[in-house]
Order: structure tokens, then C-alpha cells, then sequence
């Protein structure tokens, strides 16, 4: 049976027989149908009848159907209303916005507005560099889409993106205290995106650029770096592949590998896969295979993309050729960031001794991480319901208070490299183990130490 996921929770609105033995029946029926009952309650209680509200996850939209209907079947019992909890949570939105400062009086209202606030612009007109200490543009982030490349979903639209930049707006405050805000743009033309995001840049102290589809985000961020005096972060690139790395240093510990001497195939070509290689190289490592859908990228193939001839040059020194299955042969380290279910896990036992794979294809991965971990030393994923999850929100939210706290400019290689280095020094010694190697994002140390890393203050 798939493991269930609070993210297809779903409440139903029972009435049953007036006989509490019944609630124990749908509990079992749930069970039985491969659901997990987190919570129960009895509503009303009367004597023709219980009103009882049952709270249970499932592995996905489908079982949730299942689970529905198999309650439904229970004698005595009418399934009254079923509510998705994840839906009920995004009603009216997950982001608002509050004053900081009181507006009670006449007063009050002469300093934060007019006439007072007149007296702050020009200060400002005055010297410019004070917009960062008298505005939030000295906390705040644009959380900037196209909507072309949304999570796993592809190209959905700005509309429809909205719910994941808002979700992204309430890590940023929950972690880091940053102020952020979705801007969906309703085009997907390069010129388009860069000018809208120049004009609205001087309300904002950085730029987190987000499921922009490859390779228009590459062009997106070089232009954006060049023109702007804030920073700039696609995090899909940049924080995907700090936590990677942070996450391949604690494992190679655990195997006790060092990252200069062993084998990586990278699947996937894109944003993340890029950006993954380029650190991992900085890093570093110096035999990285870059598979794509048409097999593994090779500098002596002429009918390369120029993206892809460029990460080519960079990889690939012993010319491999072939597909998956062929270049993983001897291979100490998978790293996916391309598409489910296309690693075997019968081909892991092919790879070099203690082999390391992390699948990190969302929503569904490269492979079965249960079934990876039957022959790899090492498994991670993107999924919140298998040990080592890598999750770009232990970097973005430390990068960005480092960023704006050191009033920095731009982003740096060796400010990600500091900053995976600190996230990796966060599981101790004693900590380390294959089932864990990265912190979990709760942890109250990592943004600290990742935005001193990336500042160069002490936290």
C-alpha cells in the first residue's frame, strides 16, 4: 500500500446509527482500505443518530475516493460532506498583509501618512541609499513566475501559480522574517520579464525568480544580474542545488567517499540539473555524466543545443556515451532532477560499492525510494515521507537573510558554496547517519547559519 500524505487529507461529515460502536467500524474499514485515521470526533450525539467527523490521509486524490466510498459502504453510516483539508487551508488565500506600526490616532496617522511621510520621501530624494533603512524594500523579496514551469505541473499559467508563490511568500516570513510578495506575470516573453521585473525593483531588496521554464530562466537571471543593484536567485536553480550538495556531503561521509574521486551521473538538463553540475564542479568533483532524455551529453555530439553543448564541455572527461542504464554502470552517485519512474531500481546493484541515489523528481521520483533502498547506501527524495528530504527551504530563507542583512548586491558561486557548507555542518557527528543526512527544515539553527555563511557575519 502507498504511503499517505497529510497533503490528501480529507475530512468527511458522517451520520450514523446512534451506536458509537459504528465509529470503530469506519475506523477499520478505513484502515483496511489503506488509509491512516488521524483524528475522530463526535460532533452531536442525539438519540436517533451520531454526527461524526473523521479525519483521515490518503496517497493521493484517487484513494481519497476509495476511502470515501468504502465508508460509505459501512451499514448505518451516510457520508453527509466530504472537505479536502488542503483546499479548506488556501481559502481567501495564505499571505495578508499587517501594519507594523500603530494607526489609532490623528497623530499616528500624521507621521505614517501625510503630512509626515512627505518629510521621509524626501530624505530619501535626498539619499538614496536610505530607501533600504526607511522602506521594507530593506526586507522584502519579489517572488517573481511565469507560470511555465510550475512544480511538477509544467506550464499552468500566472493564475494558477499563484497558490505555490504564495506559499513560497509564507516560508520566507515563517523562517526568515521576510517580507515577500507574488508577482505573476501574465507573459512568458523574455523581454517582457525582465523589463517588468527592472520597473518593479526599487520596492524590493532581492529577487527570487521562480518555475521559470529552462532555457528562457537562464537568460531571465544573466540579465536581470547585469542590470539590477539587488540581488538576483532563481531558486529552482541556485537552492536546489545548494541543498543537493549539502546533502551528497553528509552522504559520501556516511560511505565514506571523497567528493573529488567519485562518479556522478546528474539526470535531467534543466534549470536544477544545471545548476546542480555547476556547483558540484566548484565544489570540487571532477567525473560528473549529465543524462538527458536522449541519453548522457557528450562534447563530441554535434547535435547539441548550445545549452547543452556548454554543459557538456563542462562534463563528461571520459567522453561516456549511452543511455541511463549504460552510464550508471560504476557510478558512485544519481542524482535525478528530470522525470518519474525512469530508473530501474534493479540497475542500483550496477553502480560502484555503497552507492548513493538521490531521486528528487516532484511530485513523483526518478525511482521508488523504498525500492532504491533496498541496494543503495544512501536514498534521498523531495518527498516529505521518506527520510532525507531535499527541500530547497533550508536554503532560500537563510540566502536571503543573509543577502538583504549584508545590503549585498548580488549572488555569488562561493556565497552557495558557504551556504550548502553550513547547512551540511548543522547535522553533527553524532547526528550522521543514511537516514540522515540533512537537517530537517524545522531546525532552529539553519537559517542563522546559512545567512551568516552567505552574509560573512557571526550569527
Amino acid at each position: 500500500m502507498a504511503a499517505t500524505a497529510s497533503s490528501y487529507s480529507i475530512t468527511m461529515r458522517l451520520y450514523t446509527a446512534p451506536d458509537h460502536g459504528v465509529v470503530g467500524a469506519v475506523a477499520t474499514q478505513i484502515a483496511a482500505s489503506g488509509g491512516v485515521v488521524t483524528a475522530i470526533d463526535v460532533t452531536e450525539s442525539r438519540h436517533d443518530r451520531l454526527v461524526v467527523d473523521v479525519t483521515c490521509s490518503a496517497s493521493d486524490a484517487s484513494h481519497s475516493e476509495e476511502l470515501v466510498a468504502a465508508v460509505a459502504g459501512v451499514e448505518g453510516v451516510t457520508v453527509h460532506k466530504v472537505s479536502d483539508r488542503t483546499f479548506l487551508l488556501h481559502l481567501g488565500g495564505k499571505i495578508s498583509v499587517n501594519s507594523k506600526v500603530p494607526l489609532r490616532t490623528r497623530d499616528d496617522l500624521s507621521m505614517a501618512y501625510t503630512p509626515g511621510v512627505g518629510r521621509v520621501s524626501m530624505a530619501i530624494h535626498d539619499n538614496p541609499e536610505d530607501v533600504r533603512k526607511l522602506t521594507i524594500k530593506g526586507n522584502s523579496v519579489a517572488v517573481v513566475t511565469d507560470g511555465s514551469a510550475v512544480l511538477g505541473l509544467g506550464n499552468i499559467g500566472p493564475g494558477a501559480a499563484m497558490p505555490v508563490m504564495e506559499g513560497k511568500a509564507a516560508l520566507f516570513k515563517r523562517f526568515a522574517d521576510i517580507d515577500a510578495w507574488p508577482i505573476c506575470l501574465a507573459t512568458q516573453d523574455t523581454d517582457e520579464i525582465v523589463r517588468a521585473v527592472e520597473m518593479i525593483a526599487p520596492g524590493f531588496g532581492g529577487i527570487n525568480l521562480e518555475d521559470i521554464a529552462a532555457p528562457r530562466c537562464f537568460e531571465i537571471e544573466r540579465r536581470l544580474r547585469e542590470s539590477l543593484d539587488i540581488p538576483v536567485f532563481h531558486d529552482d536553480q541556485h537552492g536546489t542545488a545548494i541543498v543537493v550538495l549539502a546533502a551528497l556531503t553528509n552522504a559520501l561521509r556516511c560511505v565514506d567517499k571523497d567528493l573529488e574521486a567519485v562518479r556522478i551521473v546528474v539526470s535531467g538538463a534543466g534549470a536544477a540539473g544545471t545548476a546542480i553540475v555547476t556547483l558540484l564542479l566548484a565544489a570540487g568533483a571532477q567525473d560528473v555524466v549529465v543524462v538527458d532524455r536522449d541519453g548522457a551529453l557528450c562534447a563530441d555530439d554535434s547535435s547539441l543545443s548550445s545549452a547543452h553543448t556548454d554543459l557538456a564541455n563542462a562534463t563528461n572527461p571520459r567522453r561516456a556515451t549511452g543511455s541511463l542504464q549504460e552510464v550508471l554502470v560504476d557510478a558512485d552517485v544519481f542524482i535525478g532532477v528530470s522525470a518519474p519512474n525512469i530508473l530501474d531500481a534493479e540497475w542500483i546493484p550496477t553502480m560502484a560499492p555503497k552507492p548513493v541515489v538521490f531521486a528528487l523528481a516532484n511530485p513523483d521520483p526518478e525511482v521508488d525510494p523504498a525500492e532504491a533502498g533496498k541496494y543503495a547506501a544512501v536514498v534521498a527524495s523531495g518527498r516529505s515521507d521518506y527520510p532525507n528530504q531535499i527541500n530547497n527551504v533550508l536554503a532560500f530563507p537563510g540566502v536571503f537573510r543573509g543577502l538583504l542583512d549584508a545590503g549585498a548586491e548580488d549572488v555569488t558561486i562561493d556565497m552557495l558554496l558557504r551556504a550548502a557548507k553550513a547547512i551540511a555542518d548543522t547535522v553533527s557527528a553524532e547526528e550522521l547517519h543514511p537516514a540522515f543526512i540533512i537537517p530537517s527544515v524545522f531546525h532552529p539553527d539553519v537559517t542563522k547559519r546559512v545567512a551568516s555563511a552567505i552574509s560573512g557575519r557571526e550569527s
